[in-house]
């Protein structure tokens, strides 16, 4: 395992510690920062934040981007904009970031579990199917899951380390059983399946950029749709539901104060024109990765999967089982190389336990195996 150590050391040009991913600020980051302060425009209004979903829209090829503070606030309000309420059932994969079903909690919604996918890591289509045709029955136009009697309105489906699952055939799937597709597209930005962006897909998507993510603001997320009535309302619940008006406080219905500041969407719109650099920079480390690691029998290399074109946001590996994976854990991290491992199964954790469960044999089999190793964009010499 010391000439792993040595090789990532050789990649980032440094013996001391190596995060896991960290941000890069080499483009016009400090002057639209400083021309934020100056416009005294530092909150939630301002040209930056209007700027920046004007260019995000257009990059990813969606009609309109609503800023938000944060990946998680942009999923809870896509699944309102999705009319999940108290109750109602959403479909989602449990090898996932807690954000997800944070989500679907806020609301009062129950999550069920559905396997994910060994290539994609993501939901599997052909879990999904398996478990509506036995389990539901459509009913004035309404998905019903027969065990409980609830309304399934939503499937939440994330695309994990920015590698697309199959969104095209999962959004197949929830159109015949009239159930809406909202895509976690927290960690792809900058992926493709089938040459179309990922968080296009279904009728709204959601990305995040935290801190660690491929583009940031420290926080930051958006959503994305092609419904000019979406858009509108996801303006309107993330500014506290107020009354457009010159100068007057009026607010028709209890909402959030999800908008995205100023600041931060300075930050992004300089982040953002940096993305295609990014990516090419962490396409080449993972082939540069994907060489490394054909030499080690019971290492894989996690690639992209099929009809995907992936931003590597976070670089993974697959050991060949979980005793092998904790030493190699307690090697690197011993080392000074943050390694982690993949999520705990959210129907694992005790506030999810009682949530409905197909066989999850995939979502077992990675939870026990895989490892992300640095994935930061290097700066090149």
């Amino acid at each position: 395992m010391q000439k792993i150590v040595d090789f990532i050391q050789s990649l980032y040009n440094t013996k001391e510690f190596i995060p896991l991913h960290e941000p890069k600020f080499g483009g016009n980051e400090k002057k639209y920062l400083n021309d934020c302060i100056d416009s005294t425009f530092v909150s939630s209004v301002g040209k930056y934040v209007d700027l920046f979903e004007k260019n995000f829209a257009k990059k990813i090829g969606s009609k309109y981007a609503i800023a938000t503070v944060n990946g998680t606030a942009a999923l809870h309000i896509s699944l309102i904009l999705a009319d999940v309420t108290k109750n109602d059932e959403v479909i989602t994969q449990p090898l996932t970031f807690i954000a997800t079903c944070n989500a679907i909690s806020y609301i009062g919604a129950k999550a069920i579990f559905v396997d994910v996918d060994l290539d994609t890591m993501g939901l599997s289509p052909r879990s999904l199917q398996e478990f509506l045709e036995a389990n539901c029955k459509i009913e004035n136009n309404t998905c019903i899951n027969t065990q409980t009697n609830k309304i399934i309105k939503a499937c939440l489906p994330m695309h994990t380390f920015g590698h697309s699952c199959q969104i095209e055939e999962i959004k197949k799937i929830c159109d015949k059983w009239n159930i809406s597709l909202i895509e976690d597209a927290a960690e792809s930005l900058g992926t493709y399946y089938k040459n179309k962006h990922t968080g296009t897909f279904g009728k709204i998507g959601a990305f995040s950029f935290n801190g660690n993510k491929i583009i940031t603001s420290g926080g930051g997320g958006v959503i994305v749709t092609n419904d000019e009535v979406l858009a509108k309302r996801a303006k309107h619940l993330t500014t506290t539901a107020k009354v457009p008006h010159p100068y007057e406080y009026v607010h028709d219905e209890i909402a959030y104060n999800y908008r995205m500041p100023n600041l931060n969407a300075a930050l992004l719109v300089a982040q953002l024109e940096q993305l295609d650099g990014f990516i090419e920079n962490k396409r080449d480390l993972a082939i540069r990765y994907k060489e490394l690691f054909n030499d080690y029998e019971n290492i894989d290399f996690i690639n992209e999967p099929e009809h995907s074109k992936s931003n590597y946001w976070l670089q993974a590996v697959l050991l060949k089982d979980l005793k092998q994976r904790d030493a190699f854990l307690d090697f690197t991290n011993k080392k000074g190389i943050m390694t982690r491992p993949i999520w705990k199964l959210m129907n694992e954790l005790d506030l999810f336990k009682d949530c409905f469960c197909t066989s999850l044999d995939n979502a077992k089999y990675l939870e026990q195996r895989v490892i992300n190793i640095p994935s930061s964009v290097r700066v090149r010499k």
